[in-house]
């Protein structure tokens, strides 16, 4: 809500990230409970970008346990990408997720998330800190290591790189084809691919959309995205 009116927004940096680091042109989705053609919507897009949110998914779609007081919630927004990543996937459109995004992609294939991961225990407190400037909040905060022979240590070139950390939810049970490709120091999972050859699904924890193209490795993903997305273009076109 911006006052008593309902909105669809997205942070302007991802699209920003969008345009300058995949070289792609970005179309917002709303999010809606009832009223989207998921397939055809998918059937005219060359890829799909999850981005992150100051709202998580509701418990109910991976667990028993309730929510927790304050925990804020959007579950248009829920029913829109829980069933948009599995047809992106079988569609082969590519998809890259971002923070809500990443644990929307391990929820979406039957994985389950630490709706506190501060609170669990062995897991460091991943959270930013809202008292400093953005620069501060999205500077390097951790160390990840990195899947050796995957996607990300080929973008990084080397087998771990600095990350930010602004995320108080987590993965806690790795859902169905999905492997990790980066780990925090902790034994978070901190980025996934999809275990297919011939389907572009990269998650990430962290946010690579920040001032993308200041930060090589961050970019290389956007590249990559973008370069699966022009592959798609060119099969649909065929």
């Amino acid at each position: 809500m911006l006052g008593p009116h309902p909105f669809q927004a997205v942070g302007e940096k991802y699209i920003r990230a969008v345009l300058d680091g995949a070289d792609a042109q970005p179309l917002l989705i709303p999010s809606m409970h009832r009223g989207l053609d998921l397939d055809a919507l998918l059937d005219h897009l060359d890829g799909l970008l999850l981005p992150g949110s100051p709202s998580n998914i509701e418990p109910h779609h991976y667990s028993d346990e309730p929510s927790y007081e304050g925990n804020l919630h959007d579950p248009a927004r829920d029913l829109t990408t829980l069933n948009l990543i599995p047809k992106a996937i079988a569609k082969r459109v590519p998809v890259l997720a971002i923070c809500r995004g990443f644990q929307e992609v391990n929820v979406a294939m039957g994985g389950s998330l630490h709706q506190k991961v501060h609170e669990a225990p062995g897991l460091m407190n991943h959270k930013e800190d809202l008292s400093q400037p953005l620069d501060v909040q999205y500077a390097p905060a951790h160390p990840v290591s990195l899947l050796k022979g995957g996607l990300l240590e080929r973008f990084a070139g080397a087998d771990s790189v600095m990350v930010n950390s602004l995320h108080g939810q987590g993965i806690n049970r790795l859902g169905e084809n999905l492997i990790a490709e980066a780990m925090a120091p902790d034994g978070l999972v901190e980025a996934v691919r999809l275990d297919c050859e011939d389907t572009f699904l990269l998650a990430l924890q962290w946010h690579p959309e920040w001032k993308v193209t200041e930060n090589p490795f961050y970019l290389e993903i956007f590249k990559a995205f973008g370069a699966a997305c022009k592959a798609r273009a060119e099969r649909r076109n065929r």
